[in-house]
């Protein structure tokens, strides 16, 4: 298969796709659905945090990095110092053996 048919099939699956997304923004959706799509960044996050924290076999660790993590991203809104405090949690429990 060449490489430009590969880069149209790509265009053709995802264009309509994110055209369809931009699209939504003009519309008023009902409260069901805008209170539905509130939770999908924390539902994506999720599906792609948890499984790399608990399907390692340093899971320890990452479990520590992670709730370092979010528990400063809870308390300072901060997204920065959530990322940082969670690689420092991370690496101490590394250096202490964990």
């Amino acid at each position: 298969m060449s490489g430009w048919l590969v880069i149209g099939l790509m265009w053709a699956v995802t264009y309509p796709a994110r055209l369809l997304g931009l699209s939504l923004g003009r519309l008023n959706l009902p409260p069901f659905w805008l209170a539905f799509l509130r939770f999908v960044p924390v539902s994506v996050f999720a599906a792609l945090v948890v499984p790399d924290v608990l399907g390692s076999p340093e899971w320890a660790r990452r479990i520590v990095g992670a709730l370092a993590g979010g528990l400063l991203m809870w308390r300072s809104r901060n997204l920065a110092l959530g990322i940082l405090g969670g690689f420092a949690a991370y690496w101490a429990a590394r250096l202490a053996g964990l």
